[in-house]
């Protein structure tokens, strides 16, 4: 048996960011109005699976980006859109993108192993189940209700006077 579990909107690519949306910008940037910090929305290469957007809005991610120097950054799913709040175009530029796309793939890559391992473990399951199945049909077709051939020196009538002398019923 060949089972391969599918996984709906889940390709065998890492999950990763194509570009960045720039109607979603501040209209100020690049004026002496413009904010410090904002948020940046960035297209995702394909559909994010529940499992990915928990991970990626998840407290390893904060983590992961406090620890390369991002505390303050904060990411969140919304469609096919990951939101990248309290940052700015420089310091995606200037390796926050990496960090991300790096987390992204790690992410992407740890849970295909986690389901390549649950379909194999499921596989090998179904396997086990299988020849069980069979050892149970086998053995129970091993049983035999025929009768046994009578041993030299006993037949029926001396059985059945064994069994009268014990008093198992009364002969007429």
């Amino acid at each position: 048996m060949n089972a391969q579990l599918k996984i709906a909107g889940h390709g065998p690519e890492l999950l990763g960011l194509e570009s960045i949306l720039i109607g979603s910008l501040p209209a100020a940037l690049m004026t002496d109005e413009a904010p410090d910090r904002y948020t940046v929305e960035a297209v995702f290469t394909r559909k994010t699976d529940r499992d990915e957007v928990a991970a990626i809005q998840g407290g390893e991610t904060r983590a992961h980006l406090s620890a390369n120097g991002f505390p303050t950054v904060e990411l969140h799913v919304a469609d096919r859109r990951l939101e990248i709040a309290n940052t700015n175009l420089e310091e995606l530029r200037d390796g926050l993108a990496a960090v991300i796309a790096d987390r992204l793939a790690d992410i992407s890559a740890g849970l295909q192993s986690e389901r390549d391992l649950a379909a194999i473990r499921f596989q090998d399951a179904s396997v086990r189940e299988q020849r069980r199945a069979a050892s149970v049909v086998a053995l129970a077709e091993s049983v035999s209700f025929a009768r046994r051939p009578a041993t030299a020196g006993s037949d029926d009538e001396s059985r059945i006077e064994d069994w009268v002398e014990e008093g198992g019923a009364v002969r007429a």
